[in-house]
């Protein structure tokens, strides 16, 4: 019987394949680019491909794809046949080099923010050597990066590769300072927590505002729901079980270090979590994640949703990010040593993630802007828009020690006894989790809980990576010059935690006393919506960081700016659309179909009698006809407000309005619809109800 050791990673052109594959030389030279960053040599690009093609066709596959990551927020791929015309009338199979390394999809269709002119349809697709080819169906598929015509990043792998390169260098800096001439490269790793719910597909397709939006717009609580904590770590269903096993068997087939799943907070929702790997590859394997999620769930009848927040009134689905920074001897930096030298060196880089998260809060919380994650964030359920940093009572205690110059005690081990001698006795950690934080330190790593679910981790990653390297700028530039190193450094870490310990909080972010005291005591950040915080992208300070580092040009930051406001935008549009013609075509017919029963039961009981009472009756149909009206007259505002973005004079002013106006119109007609779905006949409602979504997979 074949073990998942036996097909893991069968289908990934990894080092195992490329050993058995490449001559010595080749092997040898890609080698040194994927684990030093090396630039790549062009000669070694014809004899990977050879051996890349040979393996493909091995594995059935007919066709190559260059995988790219545009700024849509999914992947791309156009498919090319290994086959070249041959002179006696047949074909060979054929892969060069050159197709290997480079590619040439139009461009015309993709967003650019305004980099290029839609009449400006070149782009190029470069092969990214540091992420295995997979074979995806009968594709070969290569990750590329992607640019335009004059060589502006259109995707999310270029600034992300910058980003790791920014953070190695000046990380380099920082060890080399410690005595550590051995350490060629520092890479950040990431392990990213993937949530998501199941429901059926019959249900799926009875929903239109599933369908075009990937969320309910409408539907009243139901009786119940998440009170009962019954779900969280339950017992899988046989139908859910025999998905995951399903997904399990893909995603390792993929290389995809596919660990934990259970049953999340919510009915019918669920998480998958991976095992670290490095931030580009990892960000690779959460995009192939997320589609095969969703292929998987076909196969079996389901349809999985990675919207942020598909149901009102339960939680939602975030993404986090585990995110750490190591050595290619295997050192975590964010790890304590064992001896007083390691311990400082790990205070330093621990201050630089401090520094980070308060000098680029502002950066951070764009990262995660979504039309989607706006519901999710301060819900109750998920981090608050206000970005703040968990440490733990022990590590808060040495840094309080550190600043104020007095002695660290330290922490006694707690055993726990459980009060069964059959059960183990353990020691205690020396500090809790916060599932309430939106940065928090877990150990040996940094767990970014703010990743809406159906978010590209790259964008996180790519201001937390630049935003690192900025600080670790600061202290090797300060160091560096340093007569006296061992005060010099003592000295900073010092300054760093006076400076930054407004952005350290341990407490519980859900409360509204938080909030407060972050914007009103401490002068935090609040950008409660996508609208409120991108503009902000383009401030000096984050502008002057951002291409200092050669991460963004100015050109490309603006261009994100403008894409995702675009977004923003026409998410909420397609929404507002879709609620107008929901509330319209079906549910106000609906509601008044059913009061015209009413009104007809109500007229024959007192054609029989006119001393029959009609209080139900009569009471219903008043409160339904009210609602009727409420609803036309909410469908209609909605479609006005929409109107009314014709007067913005730019992205940013469309965005505002949105905010501002065709959200609060949205919210009144939901109420509206949602009154009517509790007064209105089961057989009468025309979409299923939260109760038939929620509880329908078995």
């Amino acid at each position: 019987m074949e073990t998942v050791k036996d097909y893991f990673g069968s289908l990934v052109f990894d080092d195992r394949v490329m050993k058995a594959t490449l001559s010595d030389q080749v092997y040898a030279s890609l080698k040194k680019t994927i684990d030093q960053g090396t630039e790549l040599d062009i000669s070694v690009a014809h004899g990977v491909a050879m051996a890349m093609r040979e393996w493909a066709l091995s594995k059935g596959a007919t066709h190559f794809t260059h995988w790219f990551q545009p700024l849509t927020g999914i992947t791309a791929e156009k498919h090319d046949s290994f086959i070249t015309p041959s002179p006696d009338g047949g074909v060979i199979m054929d892969f060069s080099g050159k197709e290997l390394i480079k590619g040439e999809p139009d461009a015309s269709s993709f967003p650019s923010g305004g980099l290029r002119a839609t009449f400006e349809a070149r782009g190029y697709t470069a092969w990214d050597p540091t992420s295995y080819a997979f074979i995806k169906g009968r594709t070969l598929c290569i990750p590329t990066a992607f640019c335009s015509y004059g060589g502006h990043a259109l995707d999310k792998k270029t600034p992300l590769l910058r980003s790791m390169e920014a953070l190695n260098k000046q990380a380099l800096r920082i060890l080399r300072l410690f005595g550590n001439d051995t350490v060629k490269r520092v890479t950040s790793s990431v392990g990213p927590e993937q949530e998501y719910f199941l429901i059926t597909k019959e249900m799926y397709e009875r929903r239109p505002d599933l369908r075009f939006t990937g969320r309910t717009l409408f539907g009243a609580k139901p009786p119940k729901g998440q009170e009962m904590d019954d779900h969280y770590f339950g017992v899988i269903k046989p139908r859910v079980a025999a998905y995951m096993e399903e997904l399990n068997d893909e995603l390792w087939k993929l290389g995809i270090l596919a660990k934990t799943e259970h049953n999340e907070v919510a009915p019918a929702q669920h998480e998958l979590a991976p095992i670290h790997t490095t931030t580009n590859i990892a960000t690779d394997h959460n995009q192939l994640t997320m589609e095969i999620m969703q292929k998987v769930a076909a196969k079996h009848g389901l349809v999985c949703l990675l919207h942020e927040k598909p149901f009102a009134g339960v939680n939602g689905s975030g993404k986090h990010n585990n995110w750490s920074i190591a050595t290619d001897s295997g050192q975590n930096l964010l790890s304590p040593g064992a001896t007083p030298y390691e311990n400082a060196q790990f205070l330093l880089f621990l201050c630089a993630v401090i520094k980070a998260v308060d000098d680029y809060q502002d950066l951070l919380r764009i990262s995660v802007a979504t039309a989607g994650n706006d519901h999710r964030l301060g819900a109750n359920e998920a981090p608050p828009a206000v970005v703040s940093l968990f440490l733990g009572d022990e590590l808060s205690a040495v840094l309080e020690a550190i600043e104020n110059d007095t002695p660290y005690e330290g922490t006694k081990k707690t055993q726990m006894k459980l009060g069964a001698d059959v059960l183990p006795k353990f020691n205690r950690d020396t500090t809790d989790r916060n599932r309430t934080s939106p940065f928090a330190f877990t150990g040996n790593k940094f767990e970014f809980r703010m990743l809406g679910s159906s978010n590209s981790i790259a964008c996180a990653n790519i201001m937390l990576n630049t935003a690192v390297a900025e600080s670790l700028k600061i202290y090797a530039d300060r160091l560096e010059g340093a007569e006296d190193f061992e005060t010099a450094l003592h000295e900073m870490i010092r300054k760093t935690i006076k400076d930054h310990k407004r952005i350290i909080f341990n407490g519980n972010g859900y409360e509204e006393n938080w909030i407060r005291e972050a914007t009103e005591k401490r002068g935090l950040l609040n950008y409660r919506t996508t609208a409120d915080a991108v503009p902000h992208i383009l401030d000096k300070k984050n502008v002057d960081m951002l291409t200092s580092h050669g991460v963004f040009t100015e050109a490309e930051i603006r261009s994100r700016y403008e894409i995702t406001l675009e977004n923003y935008c026409k998410t909420i549009i397609i929404e507002a659309n879709t609620m107008v013609d929901m509330a319209k075509t079906q549910i106000a017919p609906a509601v008044s179909a059913y009061a015209s029963e009413l009104a007809r039961t109500s007229a024959a009981k007192k054609a029989l009698d006119s001393a029959l009472p009609c209080g139900y009756e009569t009471d219903l149909v008043r409160k339904l006809s009210a609602l009727t009206d409420r609803i036309y007259d909410g469908a209609v505002a909605v479609e006005n407000s929409l109107l009314s973005l014709a007067a913005a004079e730019d992205i940013g002013g469309e965005a505002a309005l949105i905010r501002d106006k065709v959200l609060a119109g949205m919210g009144e007609l939901r109420v509206a619809c949602d009154e009517a779905e509790t007064l209105t006949a089961k057989r009468y409602w025309p979409y299923p109800s939260y109760g038939d979504l929620l509880f329908s997979v078995q």
